[in-house]
């Protein structure tokens, strides 16, 4: 196995061969404390890859942590403190994309740490676009989305994104993330921005102001959430008329809850999720956590994982293995956000732009929630 350390600010490892790995160290440890964010999609990941994993490794216990909407300020500190306790933490691309520039999870190997596909290709070729960070190991394209209640929004349900903003037609509160992603997008667009230009427009400090005034007209109106279960649980208890989320939780609430909810697929936003390693574990953990990691991320795994949310696997050759879902035996296919019904108007999220801007915007957002 290859194991090299980078010089510099941004130290980082170059992790080889997990399988070498561990048959290298005679001991890997049988805990794992792996971060998540809880709900429908980290029912997903227990179901398609912990409990397998388990079966196979029986003496190995996993502690789930619900914090993934909080790692990038988390880990920051673990580093600070020269304390890590987490394992294995899943975060948006975005996110995966800073903490590798800051040196805070591990950069990898693909080609020599990730299994190659079924159908013999190169794990590289297998995950394609999905790998937008030497960091970032892929799992599942999901998009965040929106919800309306059925039964509140008369005769003529939205049908594009603007719905949110037109508070005429649609009377009531909305739901909407605390966080300036996606939010910022819609507002622009629906102020008239073309969507070519929406992120050079969100470079400027006008464009930012231009987003806000938009978002200003609703603010009145705006349940803000933190967790994606919360517009699932807002639109269920009739809170609110309309939310955002991701299109997982929302599958679960309309198909596996039988909520009167719907779903508008129109300027969703595209996005990958997938596994970061933080720097600083033992070899012990290290060993255990690259064992987990290959098995996890394999292409019947991920296939496995849409049987149970309706999240496309990162790998090509996991999509023809999608079937039904385990328990309802219904197409998941269909219910994918990439299912070309489904994607006739798409963002893409902009991983390069949010990494820069990230921490401006979340500063700016929630300065601007305080006013």
């Amino acid at each position: 196995m290859t194991l090299k350390t980078k010089l510099g600010a941004t130290t980082a490892l170059v992790l080889a061969g997990s399988t070498a790995f561990a048959a290298g160290h005679a001991e890997m440890a049988n805990d794992m404390t792996i971060v998540s964010w809880g709900g429908a999609y980290q029912n997903s990941q227990l179901k398609a890859y912990v409990e397998p994993y388990i079966a196979a490794n029986p003496d190995v216990t996993v502690v789930w942590d619900e914090s993934s909407a909080e790692a990038v300020a988390k880990l920051r500190a673990m580093n600070e403190a020269g304390n890590v306790t987490w394992d294995l933490v899943d975060v948006e691309a975005a996110d995966g994309i800073r903490l590798c520039d800051e040196g805070l999870v591990l950069e990898i190997d693909v080609e020599e740490v990730l299994a190659e596909g079924d159908d013999g290709t190169s794990a590289e070729d297998d995950f394609g676009d999905s790998l937008v960070s030497d960091c970032f190991i892929p799992q599942i394209v999901f998009s965040t989305t929106v919800g309306y209640r059925t039964d509140m929004v008369g005769d003529t349900p939205p049908s594009d994104i603007c719905a949110i903003f037109d508070l005429e037609t649609y009377p009531g509160m909305r739901s909407l993330n605390r966080r300036p992603l996606a939010n910022m997008e819609w507002a622009l667009l629906c102020d008239g921005v073309a969507k070519d230009d929406i992120y050079d427009v969100l470079a400027t400090d006008e464009g930012q102001a231009q987003a806000f005034a938009k978002l200003d007209t609703i603010k009145e109106n705006v349940v803000w959430w933190t967790a994606g279960a919360d517009t699932p649980q807002l639109l269920a208890d009739g809170e609110v008329v309309m939310g955002s989320t991701y299109n997982g939780r929302l599958f679960s609430a309309i198909a596996e809850q039988d909520q009167p909810i719907g779903m508008l697929w129109d300027a969703q936003m595209l996005d990958y999720d997938g596994w970061v390693i933080p720097d600083g574990l033992s070899d012990e953990r290290l060993a255990r956590v690259m064992d987990f990691v290959r098995f996890a991320t394999d292409t019947q795994r991920l296939a496995d994982q849409a049987a149970y949310i309706s999240y496309g696997p990162a790998r090509a050759s996991s999509a023809p293995l999608v079937g039904d879902h385990a328990e309802l035996g219904i197409p998941m296919a269909e219910h994918m956000p990439t299912d070309p019904a489904n994607a006739t108007n798409v963002f893409v999220t902009q991983y390069a732009f949010w990494s820069d801007y990230r921490d401006d915007l979340d500063a700016k957002f929630q300065a601007w929630l305080a006013q």
